[in-house]
Parts: C-alpha cells; structure tokens; sequence
C-alpha cells in the first residue's frame, strides 16, 4: 500500500486505528472465557480460532507476496527461521495463554501478558548485551512491584489462591515466549516485510495446532455447542485478523511511542469487560497494581528504538 510521507504520517487516524486494535486485542481474552463456560477444552479452542482465522491469513501472504525482498531473493534460513520463529510466537505462546485463561481470570491474564515489553528488556540484557539504565531498572520496579499488588488481590480475594500460581505461570510463560519471538523476529521481519511474515507465521501456527488437535482428539470432539463456534468466529476476526491489520496500519502512521501510549488502553479495557461480562472483581488494590503495572511498561516501551509486532499470539 504505497503512500506518501504526507498521507502516511496521520496521527488522528493512526491514533484511532491503533486504539481499535488495543480494543479487538482486549476481547479475546473475554471470548475465551465464554467459550470455557461450554466445556471446550484449550487445545479446541486454539485449533478453532486457527481454522477460522486461516484463510484471511492465507490471503494476506497472497496479497503481500511482493512486500520487501521477492519469494526468490529469500533462502531456506529465512523460511526455516520464520517457521521457528511462527511456531513460538504464535503457536507456543498463544496455546499457553490459553490455556492459563482455565485457571486465572481475563483481567490478570491481560496484565501478566502486558509485561512483555519488560520481558524483552530483561533478555535482551542478558542475550544480547544491552545497556539497562536507571529509567528501566524504574519500569521494572513498577511493573512487577504492581504485579505483586494484583497477585495480592487475588489471593485475598474469596477462592482466589485456586489455581493462581498455575495459570499466572503458564500466561507468564506465554509471555515469556512471545519476548523470545520478538527479538528474534525483529532480525529477520524486514526480509518479508511485516504483513507477510505475519501472516506466514500464522499459518506455521494454524498447521502445527490443528495437527496437535488431530492427534489428541479427532474429528468426533468437534461436536461442540453452537456457540463456540460463534465465539471462535468472532475471536479469529475480530480479535485476531482485523486488530492485526490495524495495528499495522496504525503504527505506520504514528509511529512505536504513540501506539505505545494509545496501545495501554488495552488492559484497562479488559479489566472493564471482564467486570461487566464475566463478573470479575475490581478491587482497589488491584486497580492501584494494575495502574503501576501500565505505568512501568509505558516507561519502557516509549524509546526511541522499540521491538514490536503488529499481532497477538
């Protein structure tokens, strides 16, 4: 999609481009919740939203075969490395998210995967060698010092130490995982260009979730409630497809830091859902953690330099 420097740079729409994708991103942790309350299991679910998703992503590695480097410039190491790098990113860290979702509610899942940009800090300090300043070492203390405010919500929360260290675990591991793709991706995105090697990836992620359903379930558990497959619809388009696209377009419009800003909204937006729709609590120490927590990632993620992808696993 070919633009000028003028028509590119239009912060009014980039900004409500971006913040369309921060809300679409947000819903997706409340339609997993919903679709749970029928009795689907996590690797169904993952393997729903891949089958409903893929085809839209088949189209978009299509339509942008001709971004960056042509299909006979790229080598085997590039297709290798995207595969790997597809398989983390959106297969690893999104089942595990998933799975999380079981045990911890759609509000904590939210913040636990909002840290990642800490995340990336953390290991590219310790991969690659990056300087940590005292405006980071800041956002960590207020990241995980908010985190450990959230966790204490729960835990005092009536039935709230159930399961909690299990399901933050696998969700911290989800982000964990998705930190990983994003350094790695950014060394080899610019290759295919964003939109294609998002794409691409995605589609590595549908294979090898769809595989992994076939094996250890089979067609027959695909009788599931109608419902689920509405959720799942809405979920791959609506949650994952469209805010995929308008982020991408958001960011080429406003740039890292301000999507950044407009991006922190997501949290917030699913803490609210989640208390109007699923009835989760919003208590005052948890609001006050979740409020360090948004305030110590925005400390790091407006940089001038940023990791960044345009989906969500």
């Amino acid at each position: 999609m070919p633009s000028s420097g003028r028509e590119a740079y239009r912060p009014g729409l980039g900004s409500l481009l971006v913040f369309l994708a921060a809300v679409g991103f947000s819903f997706k942790s409340i339609l997993i919740k919903l679709a749970y309350g029928y009795g689907v299991d996590a690797t169904s679910l993952f393997a729903l939203r891949q089958i409903f998703s893929a085809p839209f992503f088949a189209a978009l590695a299509i339509w942008s075969r001709d971004q960056a480097l042509p299909r006979s410039a790229l080598t085997r190491r590039d297709w290798l490395q995207l595969a790997g790098l597809g398989l983390l990113g959106y297969y690893v860290a999104a089942w595990l998210d998933f799975l999380g979702l079981r045990y911890i509610s759609a509000g904590l899942e939210r913040l636990i995967l909002f840290l990642y940009p800490t995340i990336v800090l953390l290991l590219s300090a310790w991969w690659l060698h990056t300087r940590v300043g005292k405006r980071e070492i800041a956002a960590l203390v207020l990241s995980y010092g908010g985190m450990a405010l959230v966790f204490a919500g729960h835990v005092t929360a009536p039935g709230g130490e159930r399961d909690l260290a299990l399901g933050a675990t696998l969700v911290f591991a989800s982000a964990v995982a998705y930190s990983i793709y994003l350094i790695g991706s950014s060394r080899v995105v610019h290759r295919f260009g964003t939109v294609r090697f998002t794409a691409w990836a995605m589609l590595v992620a549908t294979v090898v979730g769809v595989g992994q359903f076939l094996a250890t379930h089979g067609l027959d558990s695909l009788r599931l409630p109608g419902p689920v497959y509405g959720l799942c619809a809405i979920m791959a388009i609506f949650s994952t497809v469209v805010p995929a696209l308008l982020m991408t377009e958001g960011l080429r419009r406003v740039g890292a830091n301000h999507a950044a800003l407009v991006g922190t909204i997501g949290p917030v937006v699913t803490m609210i859902l989640a208390a109007l729709i699923l009835d989760e609590a919003m208590e005052a120490t948890q609001m006050a953690g979740a409020f360090l927590v948004l305030t110590g990632v925005l400390l790091v993620s407006v940089r001038p330099a940023r990791v960044e992808s345009p989906a969500e696993p």
